[in-house]
């Protein structure tokens, strides 16, 4: 079984991407990997110049240096020293064949594909010795990363990272191509309409009560903020699905939150059965909100 699956060379000051291997595996986590590695190489000069990204089998591995970063998938059973000796011999390899000068002015996606054939290469050599030839190699990153731990990267860092680092916190569809989420689909259709029903009905019965609260001595003021305050929660939530935004996750858990306090206060108005509908709604349009994720449009050139 191959260890080493996915290599990737990225300028790091705007994340072109240089090279890359051919893909000759398509199981699902690698390619959802493939998707996080070309999100994380937007953000790489918010990073330090090495670290991981730890995922169910497969890790993603990265070093910079001069201004180029080498980026790796790794089954998690190869030993994180190895997956380093790995970059640093590829990162050596890239140096040899393409100079600083020609990495600068490079305008179009992977422009060096032919660097694909020294990826191969080199990741033959390791998924079938094992290793680097020299153990030398191997024991001075072994210190090396005894002395210097890894950082570990976090995804939602990482998004927050790319949204701040693009001068927005949140992108509209059109706003720009690499924060374009997943298509909409049919339960993401249907929870979008359940909430604007939930919004209508709120911002009915709160606009229904200001009349009668008016007429009398403000006692149900409190009430008609509280279908109100529901009927904003429920226009963000729909807000939340539809467009990318940063803390997507403290986001949506609050407008959650107060959903459920609202309703809560209502219950005197509001039966049992109204209670429910309303919170699993604004339930369902969370997580969906949070399991929609970006869609890569990087363009991929065929590797």
């Amino acid at each position: 079984m191959s260890l080493i699956l996915f290599a990737f060379v990225v300028r790091v000051r705007d994340g072109l991407p240089l090279s890359a291997s051919t893909d000759f595996e398509h199981n699902r986590e690698l390619q959802e990997r493939k998707q996080q590695l070309r999100t994380i190489s937007k953000t790489l000069a918010c990073f330090p110049d090495r670290g991981i990204v730890k995922g169910r089998e497969l890790n993603i591995y990265f070093i910079s240096s001069e201004g180029v970063s080498y980026m790796t998938v790794c089954h998690c059973s190869l030993p994180v020293a190895k997956a380093f000796c790995f970059l640093e011999d590829l990162r050596w390899e890239f140096t040899a064949c393409f100079n600083s000068t020609v990495v600068a002015l490079a305008a179009r996606p992977y422009p060096f594909l032919e660097f694909d054939s020294a990826i191969q290469k080199l990741k033959q050599q390791y998924n079938q010795s094992g290793g680097p030839a020299l153990e030398v190699t191997l024991a001075e990153v072994q210190e090396d990363l005894r002395i210097h731990p890894l950082q570990v990267i976090n995804l939602d860092e990482v998004e927050l990272t790319n949204g701040t680092a693009n001068g927005h916190m949140e992108q509209s569809p059109a706003s720009g191509q690499n924060a374009r989420l997943e298509p909409v689909s049919a339960p993401g259709i249907l929870s979008l309409v359940l909430n604007i029903m939930c919004a209508s009905l709120n911002v009915i019965r709160g606009v229904h009560l200001i009349e009668y609260t008016f007429q009398d001595d403000y006692d149900g003021i409190w009430n008609v903020v509280a279908f109100l305050l529901a009927f904003v929660c429920c226009v963000f939530q729909c807000h939340l699905y539809l467009f990318h935004s940063s803390h997507k996750k403290l986001k949506s858990f609050t407008l959650l939150s107060v959903i459920v306090l609202c309703n809560l206060y209502l219950l005197g108005l509001r039966n049992v059965w109204q209670l429910l509908f309303h919170v699993s709604v604004a339930s369902i349009s969370t997580v969906l909100s949070l399991t929609r994720k970006l869609q890569d449009r990087t363009n991929d050139c065929g590797v």
